[in-house]
């Protein structure tokens, strides 16, 4: 018998869901953790895991028998691995990781199945023990996914660019419609396949859903209905997503017509953005970035829009026609 995810919305609640900006640094890194102990997604993820266990073989084993213990393949895994700072970057969410109440620890670690007794030191919120979670989720990250970061930011951007136009066309609820096929919209109840039969109600807090690159098949929520609601989605990837661009002669196209840094930016406002997003997706200066969407703005590849106290650069047609006929071209990505 299926047993069903039911996150239940109200008026609010469709007027409070948003996607994240970015991809979250810890859900990919808990994801991936996941999925490296498990044979799923072979076509998908097989090129991936000989990579990253080429990158792990110098990360200290009782550091990756750590994150296999907090994170194992099948079953719950405790909630403080990915704090809500993690939208910030990597350094945020560890940090926030790392000042989880010692109560919290505890009581968390506790969904854990068959968890070694060599875990009671980090439970119990000894500093040595927060120490050596902050060192391996900081080694696992730079190992085995920091090399293939620039692609997840490409699979993320992709999906939030689906999911802005179906936003733009239907609203909210096509834009929840338009997020299968393992969710299914039934007004005014968001369904997916889950281990266990389990009701969400987010009375009035909205919902947060991240796109992920690790997430496979089925979406994933916090276990603490009392958190902030967060929706963990598998975006649209194919056998060879982790591949670094192309850097034949026709991918760099568009770089030698604009420049690789402003070829960069045009890029990076397709789904419009403000100059610090540019910059940091770019990789840039804000000044830099500034300056590079003055001069597309001034050939007509861009416009500035003002909403509220920002500054959106959004793609004009004629912007959208060019980066789309050089749709191979993708900038560099800095880390998380």
């Amino acid at each position: 018998m299926e047993r069903v995810l039911r996150v239940h919305f109200t008026r609010e609640d469709l007027l409070r869901t948003r996607v994240a900006a970015a991809p979250d640094p810890l859900w990919e890194l808990v994801l991936s953790v996941n999925l490296l102990a498990t044979r799923q997604g072979r076509a998908v993820f097989d090129a991936w895991r000989a990579q990253a266990r080429a990158g792990l073989s110098s990360l200290p084993r009782p550091q990756l028998h750590l994150l296999r213990a907090l994170a194992p393949p099948h079953g719950s895994f405790p909630d403080f691995l990915n704090p809500a700072e993690s939208a910030q970057g990597l350094s945020e969410g560890i940090r926030a990781v790392l000042s989880t109440p010692r109560r919290r620890l505890g009581e968390e670690m506790n969904v854990l199945t068959a968890a070694p007794a060599w875990l009671r030191p980090l439970a119990d919120g000894e500093p040595s023990a927060l120490e050596n979670l902050g060192q391996a989720l900081h080694g696992y990250f730079h190992a085995a996914l920091a090399p293939c970061w620039s692609a997840v930011r490409s699979q993320i951007e992709a999906d939030r660019a689906v999911r802005a136009r179906d936003m733009l066309h239907g609203g909210v609820e096509a834009m929840l419609s338009g997020l299968g096929p393992s969710l299914r919209w039934k007004s005014p109840v968001l369904e997916t396949e889950y281990p266990f039969d389990r009701e969400l109600r987010l009375e009035g807090r909205g919902l947060l859903l991240v796109p992920s690159v690790f997430c496979w098949q089925e979406p994933i929520t916090l276990t603490d209905p009392g958190l902030p609601p967060v929706l963990v989605y598998p975006v649209t990837r194919t056998h060879r997503w982790w591949l670094p661009p192309q850097t034949d002669t026709e991918s760099r196209t568009l770089a030698r017509l604009l420049g690789h840094g402003r070829a960069a930016v045009l890029r990076s406002v397709a789904d419009g953005c403000t100059t610090s997003e540019v910059a940091r997706r770019a990789g840039v200066t804000p000044a830099t970035a500034s300056e590079h969407v003055r001069i597309l703005r001034e050939a007509g590849l861009a416009t500035s829009v003002r909403d509220r106290n920002t500054v959106l650069h959004i793609l004009t047609p004629l912007g959208t026609n060019l980066l789309t006929a050089n749709r191979s071209d993708q900038p560099p990505a800095p880390d998380p």
